[in-house]
């Protein structure tokens, strides 16, 4: 191995622990170029979720060497499946809207990738050729990529967002780049738990609307998924969502006739009585 090539491999050490993630994939073929796109830059898992393709045939044929990326990929029926086990879940977007600001480039969230990768598995969400991730499938990702295009054809094929992304990992983990961080990031699933617990503890007490909780949980999510949390912070956040529901729940025992005491209402009689 050449001197370059050995102080390189150390760097790219991260990129296996990049899990690619397609949601929802229609065509066959653009399974298997993305996964060519991976190998060509060291990603090393692919993850398909409920996925329109039956026939792999020419995800095959188009992914060439990256054979075997297709061959071993596991396939799951929900979001929380494919990256529950993750320490960072980043979705893809080339959509504007209120869900979607907090969206960076692939070039400024490559270090925070790799250094998240450093301690588990990374995945990063694609979304169905035709029209991308959903916002109800944003809501299990912490933070959010949008690749630079130009506005009169924002739209990328799949393959080719899989390439670019893959391509800044690879060329900051080259470069050695990796954001700092001092703690070890919770995993997605134990987040996501936190995430719905403290939705219900919001809503009990008022915080949210409850014809639309989302419009605030995709900025707490940004906030936090910004700040990344380990598992310390994580319990702390559940705590002091599981007192919100039980404030709510006194709350509402103490206003409700049903849970008050039977001497309630009758404290006039006794003083009466007492002093008669």
């Amino acid at each position: 191995m050449r001197r370059s090539d050995q102080q390189r491999a150390p760097r790219e050490a991260a990129l296996p622990n990049v899990r690619v993630v397609l949601v929802r994939p229609r065509g066959s073929a653009n399974v298997g170029a993305a996964a060519r796109a991976m190998k060509n830059m060291g990603v090393g898992e692919l993850v398909l979720v409920k996925p329109a393709v039956r026939r792999f045939k020419a995800a095959e044929a188009m992914a060439v060497h990256a054979r075997d990326l297709v061959r071993q990929a596991r396939v799951c029926a929900r979001i929380d499946e494919a990256v529950g086990d993750c320490v960072l879940v980043i979705g893809t977007t080339s959509r504007g809207g209120p869900y979607r600001a907090g969206a960076d480039g692939p070039e400024q969230l490559a270090p925070v990738v790799l250094e998240a990768a450093a301690h588990g598995t990374v995945a990063l969400l694609f979304g169905p050729e035709d029209h991308g991730l959903s916002n109800d499938d944003l809501r299990f990702c912490q933070r959010l990529i949008a690749i630079d295009t130009h506005p009169a054809y924002a739209s990328l094929n799949l393959a080719q967002a899989v390439l670019l992304v893959c391509y800044e990992l690879r060329r900051a983990a080259v470069a050695g780049q990796r954001a700092p961080r001092e703690m070890t990031p919770a995993a997605a699933a134990v987040v996501q738990r936190m995430y719905d617990h403290l939705q219900r503890a919001l809503l009990s007490i008022g915080f949210l609307h409850p014809q639309n909780p989302e419009h605030i949980m995709f900025a707490l999510r940004r906030l936090f998924g910004r700040a990344g949390l380990d598992d310390a912070e994580v319990r702390i956040l559940l705590g002091l969502a599981r007192q919100m529901e039980w404030a709510a729940r006194n709350r509402a025992e103490q206003n409700d006739p049903a849970h008050r005491s039977p001497l309630t209402g009758h404290r006039s009689r006794i003083s009466a009585s007492s002093h008669g």
